[in-house]
């Protein structure tokens, strides 16, 4: 007949399990909770551990079912049954950055003058046209742009108030919501920071401000590689990154070199697809006329040798710069195509790379696993 089973009999046995740590048994060590339960011939209750991190909780565990079956009976329903608790719980893990934003896109380019900005400014205004919520965050902590692209140059910020605490509001324009370090220096003078300077004061632009719910986020990158692209990747969990170049070979040889930083295992943030700017120069007189000044497809086959997409071409055209430099993004003009040679060729060509960019975050997200924020060791 088997013995009745009773909570003294289980702490007795207990009494012969040492603790690794100090050499005491569980009791003495105040391991065992005060929750035994006996239901027949099946035991539970709890260990009590310092913390999560304690090495010896598996083996401890293991010992304490070995002690019941060997010191109460080997009948005793034990395995599984003992739960274990911390005195000590689980740190809370950080929030979230940019909580209610879906898709953080990053326009990079390996060079300067290829007009990374410009594709930058335009995308935005292209997906807010279609009725996405969109954000746009003018990352090129030396030479911002983004204020006299969209004609707010002279834009004051201010504090917004949500969830309990004070934020910083971005400017809005064209349905964008933006921020750029030109809000805060004399945009006569160059911004003269070290690199840890520019860091913090892009981690506050993003931190700190209040961008609420966005379907997407546009941050217009410094060109090159440097400590800021880090500090983007090592802040935010990317959705993906577009690649500006123009076709002239030593404009894509920077691409290549920029695309593999992003493509490099420690930072591993998805290529979503290349642009080729300044394509060609069509002249406004023969819209259907193409003059291939710096190259021809140069992209196309960087594209194709690196296995990414070719998201766009953007023509040469003079109404873009004009359009950017008097504060209206050349994408605003987008008009309905009646023909088979668009009425403006530049702005649909932004049209399209919206669509393109939809798209490939779509099948990104499809086929991928969300992007982690890169944990860069020194």
């Amino acid at each position: 007949m088997n013995e009745t089973l009773y909570p003294a009999l289980i702490l007795d046995a207990l009494k012969n399990v040492k603790y690794p740590g100090n050499g005491k048994d569980l009791i003495e060590n105040d391991m065992v909770e005060d929750d035994i339960r006996i239901d027949g011939r099946k035991v539970s209750f709890s260990l009590i551990f310092d913390k999560p991190t304690n090495p010896f909780v598996k083996s401890v565990v293991r010992a304490a079912e070995t002690a019941i079956l060997k010191y109460v009976a080997p009948d005793v329903e034990i395995k599984d049954n003992i739960a274990v608790k911390f005195r000590t719980a689980l740190p809370t893990p950080p929030e979230k950055l940019l909580p209610h934003v879906k898709n953080i896109i990053g326009v990079s380019s390996g060079k300067g003058g290829v007009g990374k900005s410009t594709v930058a400014a335009n995308l935005a205004v292209a997906l807010a046209s279609k009725g996405y919520k969109v954000g746009l965050l003018d990352a090129d902590i030396f030479g911002p742009s983004m204020p006299k692209m969209f004609g707010v140059e002279d834009e004051q910020l201010y504090m917004v108030n949500q969830e309990g605490r004070d934020w910083i509001e971005p400017v809005q324009k064209y349905g964008i919501k933006m921020l750029s370090i030109g809000f805060v220096v004399d945009k006569d003078s160059p911004v003269l920071w070290r690199g840890g300077m520019a860091s913090n004061a892009l981690k506050q632009l993003i931190a700190d401000a209040w961008w609420g719910d966005l379907d997407y986020f546009v941050i217009d990158m410094p060109p090159g590689t440097s400590d800021i692209h880090l500090t983007l990747v090592q802040t935010l969990a990317l959705t993906g990154i577009i690649v500006v170049s123009t076709p002239q070979e030593v404009a894509l040889a920077d691409a290549r070199k920029g695309i593999a930083m992003f493509k490099d295992e420690k930072i591993n943030v998805p290529i979503l697809g290349l642009v080729e700017n300044m394509a060609w120069f069509t002249p406004a007189s023969h819209p259907d006329e193409k003059y291939y000044i710096f190259g021809n497809g140069g992209a196309a086959r960087l594209a194709e040798q690196l296995d990414v997409p070719l998201l766009a071409q953007i023509p040469l055209v003079a109404g873009i710069c004009e359009n950017g430099d008097g504060g209206t993004p050349v994408a605003l003009h987008i008009e309905p195509q009646t023909s088979a040679i668009p009425a403006n060729p530049e702005a649909a060509a932004f049209e399209d790379l919206a669509e393109k960019v939809v798209k490939a975050i779509d099948e990104r997200n499809a086929t991928l696993p969300p992007t982690q924020k890169v944990e860069m060791k020194n």
